[in-house]
């Protein structure tokens, strides 16, 4: 029986702990509605996430959850999609969590395509250990770490995981909640690996990249398709400067999963196989 779900049932009685006006807020309802709007299965989705503020998401949205080590959610979430593929599972990261030390995973990650959404809160900073520069902090940003402003240029996810073969890449902009839902039910609902980098403000660290600031620089595409029709586009769009920030579905194909290319998937999730009969003793004494 189809079970119609609200809000409430992804909802927890906990209160989440981040600063007042966190762009986190955004995200966390943003989710919840785009779960409702697919019909997600509360005890057939996982999410998960590395460290940092955004990273804490699990604790507020009533589904499985896992917060696991800095920069280490996507090989964790890799595991879990291999054990139980039928499972809808979401990976959010932070900019520094997961372009930072998790950046060898997140590339190899993309190239193989699996059925899995990743969400990245990019506000620029650090913001669980007090606001230093992050791999996304534009040249010249001004934090705790480089009070003279930062003299490296930024890590441009969208870019890079297109470079690196994701099937479905989109930008999108916390604090608009219709688009931010939209966007996310569309990379759940796409068969592939999908990335989605939401811009967040910072309230208490990042100065520069305000609401003010996104509200004023944000250009808002229609998200009835994408944005380029070829991956080469989509990579020479996200490299190139806009006058605006633009949000969106910047690109979108279909190719065959990891699961679809796995033979023992064919006969359903490995965690349901019977396992029984199956005897190793031989094959552990051989390599003894």
């Amino acid at each position: 029986m189809n079970t119609e779900r609200t809000v409430k049932d992804y909802s927890t009685k906990a209160i989440p702990s981040w600063c007042p006006g966190c762009g986190d807020f955004g995200i966390l309802t943003a989710l919840k509605k785009a779960l409702v709007e697919i019909n997600a299965d509360p005890d057939e989705t996982l999410v998960v996430s590395g460290i940092g503020c955004g990273s804490l998401l699990p604790y507020w949205i009533n589904t499985y959850g896992s917060c696991t080590l800095h920069g280490r959610a996507i090989p964790f979430a890799t595991g879990s999609k291999i054990a139980n593929h039928k499972n809808n599972i979401i990976v959010n990261v932070g900019d520094g969590d997961g372009l930072g030390i998790g950046m060898g995973h997140f590339v190899h990650f993309f190239r193989r395509n699996l059925d899995v959404m990743v969400i990245c809160d990019n506000n620029g900073v650090y913001g669980l250990t007090k606001g230093q520069t992050s791999p996304t902090a534009k040249k010249g940003t001004k934090t705790s770490s480089t009070p003279f402003g930062s003299i490296e240029d930024y890590v441009n996810g969208a870019s890079l995981a297109l470079q690196m073969g994701a099937t479905f890449v989109a930008r999108a902009y916390s604090a608009d909640a219709p688009g931010l839902t939209e966007i996310m039910k569309q990379a759940m609902n796409h068969n592939g690996a999908a990335f989605v980098d939401i811009l967040q403000p910072c309230v208490t660290f990042n100065k520069q990249e305000t609401y003010d600031f996104y509200n004023k620089n944000i250009d808002k595409n229609d998200l009835t398709a994408p944005i380029c029709s070829s991956r080469s586009e989509a990579i020479t769009f996200c490299n190139t400067p806009q006058e605006k920030i633009p949000t969106g579905i910047i690109f979108q194909e279909e190719l065959p999963t990891y699961e679809e290319q796995v033979p023992q998937f064919k006969k359903g999730p490995l965690a349901h196989q019977d396992i029984s009969q199956i005897d190793v003793t031989d094959f552990m004494e051989r390599r003894s």
